[in-house]
């Protein structure tokens, strides 16, 4: 007897759970690694291109180099699809290099690079959206450029860009299904998977859009929630309003 679409549903859950929840595992795994990784090279690169060029001429060249080197990062891994880049790192490093990444490994390391070339022009523009007036008062006490960046300037950055961040986040987790092209177990190549073994795709794939939707619907719940405790409460009580009011005799 035929199953019915529901009792394809089940019979995939009962007998392939384990391994959707595997490939969900390594998804969520590559994608937070890769964001936080990726995140971090973008406030590198960002705050070194917001760096002034120096008077000396010797190092106002490196400097250009150094911006011209991030410059084309940010071009090549922007212009071109992480399917692409994915199968040019994991077989260029073992052909040209000798270095035998795991898939794991090297999906977080693909992932990581490629959001770090979007997060350097989000950071950018975050740097860029805040008062430079602020750096010149933090210079003018005396701090120098980096301190001024580190203590002014960057924790306000971060906690504008940071919709951003969680969006790009959210993205990772539904791109890392190309990564099934280096054979990374992650969620899309665990459905391939088991859509092989029981010879049904639509109940297959059902199960998996289902999954990413539940994380995405979640972790974006989560975020907003996290925005919500950063901004504070919206009710403020003036300080004069607790202060006891003292009459003085004239």
């Amino acid at each position: 007897m035929e199953r019915t679409f529901l009792e394809w549903i089940s019979y995939i859950l009962q007998n392939y759970g384990s391994w959707f929840l595997r490939g969900t595992g390594v998804t969520l795994l590559i994608s937070f690694l890769g964001t936080a990784v990726g995140f971090l090279i973008g406030l590198a690169f960002a705050s070194i291109r917001s760096m002034p060029l120096p008077h000396n001429r010797i190092k106002k060249q490196l400097m250009k180099f150094v911006n011209f080197l991030i410059t084309c990062y940010v071009e090549i891994f922007r212009g071109t699809p992480m399917m692409v880049q994915a199968i040019v790192m994991y077989f260029g490093m073992q052909e040209f290099m000798g270095i035998n990444f795991s898939p794991t490994v090297a999906g977080i390391i693909i992932v990581s690079v490629n959001t770090g070339a979007y997060m350097v022009e989000v950071v950018r523009g975050g740097i860029d959206s805040i008062d430079m007036g602020q750096m010149e008062a933090a210079k003018s006490i005396g701090m120098s450029h980096w301190q001024a960046m580190i203590y002014v300037i960057l924790p306000q950055t971060i906690r504008n860009i940071l919709p951003a961040t969680c969006n790009e986040f959210i993205i990772n987790i539904k791109d890392t299904s190309v990564l099934n092209v280096i054979s990374v177990t992650e969620l899309f190549f665990v459905t391939k998977s088991v859509k092989g073994a029981i010879y049904r795709t639509y109940e297959t794939f059902i199960v998996a859009a289902v999954i990413y939707f539940i994380l995405t619907i979640t972790i974006t719940r989560i975020i907003r929630q996290l925005e919500k405790r950063i901004d504070g409460t919206k009710k403020f009580t003036p300080a004069s309003s607790t202060m006891p009011i003292v009459f003085v005799k004239k």
